[in-house]
């Protein structure tokens, strides 16, 4: 795998998209993380909220993508490693406007993905939660529910758009997964080796795998905190590009 040039520093080996986006990405972290109360702020104002809420705004769609959990520093560490491993060589193979042009695409999609989710399942999880803290089946509860709804109860409609309010998702992950199936797009055959496997696995069976678990976890609902969908968004609009750069020929510029 490209080691970069030793000249100039390892910093000045990072061609230059791969490096400014880790560098916005670290500097958002660490606003979180060390400025007191602007971490809520920032979620509120840049996380990707759910279409509908009072807190959505379109611009999210974008910003999102750069944000990352301030209590979890393994969430932005594994990322950013992920960009620089596989992003610095795409940015070579591609240049640096196609590499850049990918990687949003990749993530603006991912959140266009989740977006659909939470509008296809808000009210399965709104109902089942409600239910389970009453002691009612979930047919019982979401018949009060579209009763409540279709009357006009004010405090109904509250509580369902608070409950809008506080879906949220924040992270590069749906971006870096897009990088991680453009790299195999691009190197399927590269032997890549995963932490405590000794074995190599070629790159196209090590993201065909990634992709599957991702789908299992999603459908389960195992690790609700983590937006498996948005992770598979990302690899969906990533594969789409690279088919139709495949088709032009200009997939290696």
């Amino acid at each position: 795998m490209y080691n970069g040039s030793s000249s100039g520093g390892w910093l000045r080996s990072i061609p230059t998209v791969t490096k400014n986006l880790i560098i916005i990405n670290l500097i958002v972290w660490l606003a979180e993380a060390f400025v007191p109360g602007f971490s809520k702020t920032l979620v509120d104002r840049l996380g990707l909220h759910m279409f509908g809420s009072s807190l959505f705004n379109p611009a999210q769609i974008f910003t999102y993508m750069f944000m990352h959990d301030p209590h979890s520093p393994m969430h932005i560490l594994f990322n950013m490693f992920s960009l620089w491993m596989f992003g610095r060589i795409l940015e070579q193979v591609w240049g640096a406007k196609r590499f850049l042009v990918f990687y949003l695409v990749c993530g603006v999609g991912a959140a266009l993905v989740q977006e659909g989710v939470w509008e296809l399942t808000w009210k399965s999880e709104y109902v089942n939660g409600i239910a389970r803290l009453n002691g009612l089946t979930t047919e019982h509860m979401r018949e009060i529910v579209d009763a409540a709804v279709s009357s006009g109860d004010q405090k109904w409609i509250e509580a369902i758009a608070d409950f809008k309010s506080q879906m949220v998702t924040i992270g590069a992950s749906g971006a870096v997964y897009g990088i991680l199936l453009g790299f195999a797009f691009t190197f399927p055959d590269m032997p890549l080796y995963l932490f405590f496997i000794p074995v190599p696995i070629k790159a196209k069976y090590m993201v065909i795998g990634y992709g599957v678990i991702e789908f299992f976890l999603g459908i389960s609902g195992s690790m609700s905190t983590v937006a498996h969908f948005a992770h598979l968004g990302g690899m969906l609009f990533g594969i789409l590009m690279l088919l139709y750069w495949k088709k032009k020929g200009t997939l290696h510029r």
